[in-house]
């Protein structure tokens, strides 16, 4: 597996990182709703954590690779608390918009 990843430039895995990390800041940006905000900053993860990934396989490191599983498992959790949000905020409003959410301040 090593092998196959080295055979690819390490530019490429810059630059997909780049692409999809700006995909995902674009859309915390710019998007109302608050699960695809949520599956922006899922995006952002990913991006951060394949450069990590791949900087570990290029420096015959597996310390980076161990610290992308604890991150992964972090992205776990707090999926499952931002959902519990979600469902919460959705039975008070009926809706997933982020404004709706200044409504609640009260």
């Amino acid at each position: 597996m090593n092998a196959l990843l080295k055979e690819i430039p390490l530019n490429w895995y810059i630059i997909l990182s780049t692409v999809l990390f700006s995909i995902g800041v674009m859309g915390v940006l710019f998007r109302r709703n608050a699960i695809i905000i949520f599956m922006c900053i899922e995006i952002m993860l990913t991006a951060v954590n394949l450069l990590t990934v791949a900087f570990s396989v290029y420096h015959n490191d597996s310390a980076g690779q161990v610290f992308v599983f604890f991150t992964m498992a972090v992205a776990a959790a707090e999926v499952a608390v931002g959902l519990a949000i979600l469902i919460v905020m959705y039975r008070n409003t009926k809706s997933t918009d982020i404004d709706v959410l200044n409504r609640l301040r009260g």
